[in-house]
């Protein structure tokens, strides 16, 4: 794929389609049911739409989108989904909610998509997720951990794919309180709906000890340039154990900046300050050991999981299809999520309304994937639309990540 391809805003994979089995689980069809198909969907065709941050502030997670156009460009190529290819249009939205709103009327209104799949931010998710339910569009696979993904009772078109960001934090606040029963915690997290989400999770975990054990809260802005004053804030406090919620560009100034001013706190971080390639490589590898967080996946390194299957043919693809950091995170969240969406449509067979879309996306029972972490399961059903809720802690060596203890459920 050439860089002009990767960088468009409007990007399609129109490629030869047939039958093909991509990923190694079992999926069943009635061949015999009569067709029924929703918007966006023919005999050759099942098109589906998405929002990305390419640019702006967040373009780390682009990644994302590009990974997922790759995947089903191996899908298409390898024959497709029940016979037909999968157009994936995918608009950079820049991470600005206003432009996700423009983009996701003009993806159901004028594109006619099945569905939206895997757009990345709270925020931008948040914009358009009153108008995809009041217009039945599926909604599926949010790239992001707001609890607000899964409130099936008000908004049932809609559905996230990780753990919530307020299960991650309270483990977080259980393991703090398990190790450092004593600690001065700083709490640094992005003023918006996900950043509130991990802060609000965390203190829930600390319980009545929240109180006494944090003596500083800081905030920040998308806009902020530097995160220098909320640092220096919070090592002037006393701190001695921090946990972030941050993103992008930020995340890296941080630990960075950390690291310059001396200050040595037990960090912990949400998932998405993890990349290695997107966020720790820029802050400097060395400033970012004993960073904890958690995951639910593999962590791809080729020479540690040589042997697994998963990672294998995670590494085939990357290799054929991906023009990008095969060891980039971020890239991987998106080949896995793909293979989720994979999934549900092969499930659909000839069925693919937007309803059975979502009959086969909350009806998932004990489904493995390749890349998740032996153990990790997925669960869905009609009231319940968290499909992970399982993690397992991991801490950062200055080279990779390495895991910690067993995986934790919820």
């Amino acid at each position: 794929m050439s860089n002009a391809y990767m960088n468009a805003t409007r990007v399609r994979h129109t490629l030869v389609a047939a039958t093909s089995l991509a990923i190694a689980l079992s999926f069943t069809t009635d061949a015999g049911a009569e067709k029924r198909y929703g918007p966006g969907v023919s005999d050759t065709e099942i098109k589906i739409g998405q929002t990305m941050p390419y640019s702006g502030p967040l373009s780390a997670y682009g990644a994302i989108g590009r990974a997922e156009l790759a995947y089903f460009a191996k899908i298409n190529a390898e024959g497709g989904i029940n016979g037909r290819k999968v157009t994936l249009i995918s608009l950079d939205d820049g991470y600005n909610p206003a432009k996700t709103v423009e983009h996701v009327r003009r993806l159901v209104e004028q594109e006619q998509v099945l569905l939206l799949f895997g757009s990345v931010g709270t925020a931008p998710n948040m914009a358009i997720r009153r108008y995809v339910n009041s217009h039945s569009v599926p909604h599926l696979f949010v790239a992001g951990g707001d609890s607000a993904w899964a409130d099936p009772s008000h908004f049932p078109w809609t559905m996230g794919w990780m753990p919530a960001y307020q299960l991650e934090a309270k483990l977080y606040a259980k393991d703090i309180l398990k190790a450092r029963p004593t600690a001065r915690i700083g709490l640094l997290y992005l003023n918006d709906d996900y950043g509130r989400d991990y802060a609000k999770g965390f203190k829930e975990g600390l319980g009545d000890k929240a109180a006494t054990m944090i003596v500083s809260e800081q905030t920040y802005e998308l806009t902020d340039p530097t995160l220098d004053t909320q640092l220096y804030s919070l090592k002037a406090s006393g701190a001695d154990t921090l946990f972030s919620a941050m993103a992008g560009k930020h995340a890296s100034q941080a630990i960075r900046k950390i690291a310059e001013i001396g200050w040595h706190p037990l960090h912990y971080t949400g998932v998405p300050s993890t990349s290695i390639k997107g966020i720790l490589e820029p802050a400097g590898l060395d400033n970012a050991v004993g960073l904890t967080s958690a995951w639910y996946a593999k962590y791809i390194d080729f020479n540690k999981f040589k042997d697994d299957p998963g990672v294998r043919a995670y590494a085939v693809w990357a290799q054929k299809y991906y023009d990008g950091n095969p060891e980039d995170g971020i890239a991987i969240f998106g080949y896995e999520v793909a293979q989720a969406l994979e999934y549900v449509l092969r499930r659909c067979g000839d069925d693919l309304t937007r309803e059975n879309v979502m009959r086969v996306a909350t009806s998932m029972k004990d489904v493995e994937f390749p890349l998740l972490l032996p153990g990790v399961r997925v669960n869905t059903s009609p009231t319940d639309y968290h499909p992970i809720k399982q993690f397992q802690v991991m801490k950062f060596n200055g080279r990779n990540w390495e895991f910690v203890g067993g995986v934790v459920g919820f």
